[in-house]
């Protein structure tokens, strides 16, 4: 897979996808990266750390979280993605489910879409996909915890993000999609799709997991967003056991290091 300027060999190595929050209110890290100069020094942390992609938001997906006008997240994330771009050769994802957030950002350098909504809450988010020929990472969600089945629930969910995708015009092959832990989902919930994550690729897609310091971890451990980081870890390395590519966290060094060894052991033949 092609993402901006550089290839991903999928199946040869885990990728890391650090996140950047320019948001005052996301449950984790609100309010410490919220200015250009501290988001550019975190953002130049996370690359030197060994980050493949930085996934900058401007709008918390938390549970409860304000919203917030495509107006006032452009602004917070188009200078950060120019800023990093001027000076460094990465990779950048658009955390958003607005069209006019992720075609500014687009504008601005952004190499992917990453949609919490999976193209469902803003049905331009595909056409800028298609347009702009760009990479989009579609994530499961929905409004309510209601499942038969979980995962063939989420099979079908996510087939019709797909759908959308395809329909406008969105290439197969720049298709990523994200089980979506912690969202629509008990924590049981998100314990089963965790145990079952391998599941999923039979939709034929590469996959994104993205856990880090989640409630799920903060459940389990009874810990604080700040203390998840072995428990995001352990998350980390299941999923690439299960055959997961990609993994979008907090924390890049400490997870790179645990997906360089995973990767020495599950991939080695590969």
């Amino acid at each position: 897979m092609k993402i901006g300027n550089k290839e991903f060999h999928l199946g040869k190595r885990t990728y890391i996808m650090g996140i950047l929050n320019v948001t005052p209110d996301s449950f984790s890290d609100g309010g410490k990266y919220n200015n250009l100069e501290q988001a550019l020094k975190q953002g130049e942390k996370l690359i030197a750390e060994g980050a493949d992609i930085i996934d900058i938001g401007g709008e918390s997906t938390r549970p409860g979280a304000m919203y917030v006008t495509a107006e006032e997240e452009i602004n917070r994330v188009v200078p950060i993605i120019k800023a990093l771009k001027e000076k460094h050769d990465i990779i950048i994802s658009i955390d958003t489910y607005k069209a006019e957030v992720a075609e500014a950002a687009i504008k601005a350098g952004a190499d992917l879409i990453n949609d919490v909504w999976g193209f469902k809450k803003d049905k331009d988010m595909a056409k800028v996909s298609a347009k702009y020929e760009v990479q989009c990472c579609l994530m499961h969600n929905k409004d309510n915890k209601e499942y038969t089945d979980i995962i063939e629930d989420m099979k079908k969910e996510l087939q019709e993000s797909v759908e959308i995708a395809l329909k406008a015009g969105v290439k197969k092959e720049n298709i990523i999609l994200d089980p979506g832990i912690g969202f629509a989902k008990t924590l049981e919930n998100n314990i089963e799709v965790m145990d079952r994550l391998e599941e999923l690729l039979t939709l034929g897609y590469p996959m994104l997991l993205a856990t880090s310091r989640k409630s799920m971890i903060g459940l389990t451990l009874d810990l604080p967003p700040e203390e998840r980081v072995e428990g995001t870890v352990a998350t980390t390395v299941v999923g690439i056991m299960k055959g997961y590519d990609f993994v979008r966290v907090h924390d890049v060094k400490e997870n790179k290091r645990a997906a360089q060894m995973t990767d020495a052991i599950v991939r080695r033949n590969k």
